[in-house]
């Protein structure tokens, strides 16, 4: 299967080296270099991959994530920021980013993260519902793996599939506290430096869909100084 990603970045040149660097992979690039165009594609076409540059001409890459989040909330979405704008950053992983990286950026790097979430989306549109799955069940919270789907207290939550494996990670080793840098290895494929917005902000959203009260956790906390983990008792009945 030919994994088709759209790259929307309104420097050609950029555009093209991604292009090049990723058809080495066996993977089709479609390439638009406004706002407006990329999002009307990604609305309009499906994409294993969604690589959006922040600052674009007629709408940001911003906007486009924000929109494509609400439409299709499974869809993969990679943002590539300023060097030095950590607030673009921050606030694209809010708006539902599955990851972020900055220019300048190493191709090999690139292409690593590329495959990371493409495996990722494989595993998510190739999951099947069968009576023989038995979910991980914490208290009220399971976890359906091959469904791809998370209950609590009998309620669906929805989540994007970074987010769900997220959570599948952490409830597979309940009470398990796990630094930034182990998630970004165990559930994004990478342990690059550097990039522990990606996990602060996915916890943050997951927090904000399954905690009574997101201020104060009582199912992913944190454990200061070392990293987060499931608390087993916060999701008890």
């Amino acid at each position: 299967m030919t994994h088709k990603v759209l790259v929307v970045e309104d420097d050609a040149d950029i555009a093209d080296l991604i292009r090049v660097n990723l058809s080495e992979l066996g993977i089709k690039t479609t390439h638009n270099l406004d706002g407006n165009a990329g999002l009307r594609n990604a609305q309009e076409h499906e994409f294993d991959l969604l690589i959006l540059d922040i600052m674009l001409p007629e709408i940001s890459g911003l906007d486009i994530c924000r929109q494509i989040r609400q439409d299709k909330p499974h869809q993969a979405i990679l943002m590539l920021t300023a060097k030095n704008s950590e607030t673009d950053r921050v606030l694209g992983l809010e708006l539902g980013a599955d990851d972020y990286m900055t220019k300048p950026f190493s191709i090999r790097e690139l292409q690593a993260r590329v495959r990371s979430h493409l495996r990722r989306t494989d595993v998510f549109r190739g999951a099947t519902v069968s009576d023989n799955d038995t979910p991980i069940s914490i208290g009220e919270l399971e976890v359906f793996i091959k469904q791809h789907e998370v209950t609590l207290s009998g309620k669906k939550v929805e989540l994007t599939s970074t987010e769900f494996d997220l959570i599948h990670h952490l409830a597979k080793h309940p009470s398990q506290v796990f630094s930034r840098a182990q998630l970004l290895e165990s559930v994004w494929g990478y342990h690059h430096s550097g990039y522990e917005h990606t996990v602060n902000s996915h916890i943050n959203r997951l927090r904000a869909k399954i905690e009574i009260d997101a201020t104060s956790p009582q199912i992913i906390q944190t454990v200061w100084g070392v990293g987060y983990r499931l608390n087993p008792q916060g999701v008890n009945a």
